[in-house]
């Protein structure tokens, strides 16, 4: 299977989806600051990954906390939920009769969101699936806590390749410890960290372009 030491933490990438500067202040920097809603989520998370949680329903197989590997993105992780569907195109299960398929369910707190950021987390689970049971998975799922709802999560090619973009960018970041500089959008009043990472504070001219502006071009 090879070393997956320096692999990254796959849910990594829903933040560097949303912004690769709060991907890289949490996760090359290792800053965090917690709030309610942090603490919200992780407290969901929990409940999710709690591998003595074994159940069937009906045609479905559900394990949590189910450890994947993804030796083309070189991303690790635990899926919350795989639920595991009967189908006479899938994969054999350890003591489990007949065929099944995989499926990914992602817990978020909130609701859905305008952006891929959930959406991408789901499909790098999706394909990490893929590589362990050697099977093709076309369906994951986020359930948003806040609403109550369950999105469907089509892995189609374009999310595919945007994942794998994405994937190789993180790796290529954290292999240099490169920091994107901050860059204010409408996104920052969403982010967790805002106040560690400053966008306000953006510097836009090196000091001696400032300087030789407010001088009017005047030599020293």
């Amino acid at each position: 299977m090879g070393d997956t030491d320096d692999y990254l933490l796959m849910s990594g990438i829903q933040h560097f989806i949303f912004c690769p500067r709060q991907w890289a202040l949490i996760h090359i920097e290792q800053q965090w600051s917690e709030n309610y809603l942090t603490v919200e989520g992780q407290i969901i998370h929990e409940r999710c990954h709690d591998e003595t949680i074994r159940e069937k329903r009906g045609d479905v197989l559900i394990a949590r906390g189910l450890q994947v590997i993804s030796h083309r993105l070189r991303l690790a992780g635990k899926c919350d939920v795989v639920e595991f569907h009967a189908d006479s195109k899938g994969v054999p299960i350890f003591n489990e009769p007949g065929l099944y398929l995989p499926a990914p369910v992602e817990y978020k707190r909130g609701k859905s969101k305008l952006g891929d950021e959930d959406r991408a987390q789901v499909c790098a689970q999706a394909m990490a699936l893929e590589e362990t049971f050697c099977c093709d998975v076309s369906l994951g799922y986020v359930f948003y806590s806040e609403i109550r709802h369950r999105e469907e999560v089509t892995i189609d090619e374009k999310l595919r390749q945007r994942v794998a973009d994405a994937a190789a960018q993180m790796n290529e970041y954290f292999s240099k410890g490169y920091t994107p500089r901050p860059k204010k959008n409408k996104k920052c009043g969403r982010c967790s960290i805002a106040d560690i990472c400053e966008p306000r504070l953006e510097v836009v001219d090196d000091v001696a372009d400032y300087i030789q502006r407010e001088l009017g071009g005047v030599g020293l």
